[in-house]
């Protein structure tokens, strides 16, 4: 992504482009895996030694509510980002903590797109077992 296509996405998201903010965004556009905030926060401060870890951790937290960024919950670990524009799930190591990206595919859903009383904004699947590293060792055993 660009430098034009990241500022009209955060516009568009609602969020001004601040250099910070900007940072955090291309790192995160630019990046293959699923980083921490405290990965992003070391990539973002090698790059702008004056950018503080209070304010890249605010910026993710912006992002994620503006819908622009996704927050992937790993049980017991630090939570990664991801901001791959394509729809997808994810995929969770159980052993190494490894997240993968899975081909999106539809979820059936209720036709009025609630549940119950909730109104549904989105749905994601994650997948949870042992990535194709860890499980030849966990056969093994």
């Amino acid at each position: 992504m660009d430098a034009q296509a990241i500022k009209r996405s955060l516009e568009g998201g609602g969020l001004r482009c601040t250099p910070q903010r900007y940072a955090v965004m291309a790192f995160l556009t630019e990046c293959n895996g699923h980083p921490t905030a405290a990965e992003i926060f070391e990539a973002v401060n090698r790059v702008d030694p004056r950018s503080s870890r209070a304010t890249t951790y605010n910026n993710l937290r912006d992002l994620v509510q503006a819908g622009l960024v996704r927050e992937v919950a790993v049980e017991g670990r630090a939570a990664r980002f991801d901001a791959k524009g394509i729809r997808h799930h994810h995929f969770i190591c159980d052993r190494c903590g490894n997240v993968e990206d899975l081909e999106w595919y539809d979820v059936p859903r209720p036709a009025s797109r609630t549940l119950g009383k909730r109104i549904l904004r989105e749905c994601e699947l994650i997948f949870r077992g042992l990535c194709t590293k860890c499980a030849p060792r966990h056969a093994s055993h």
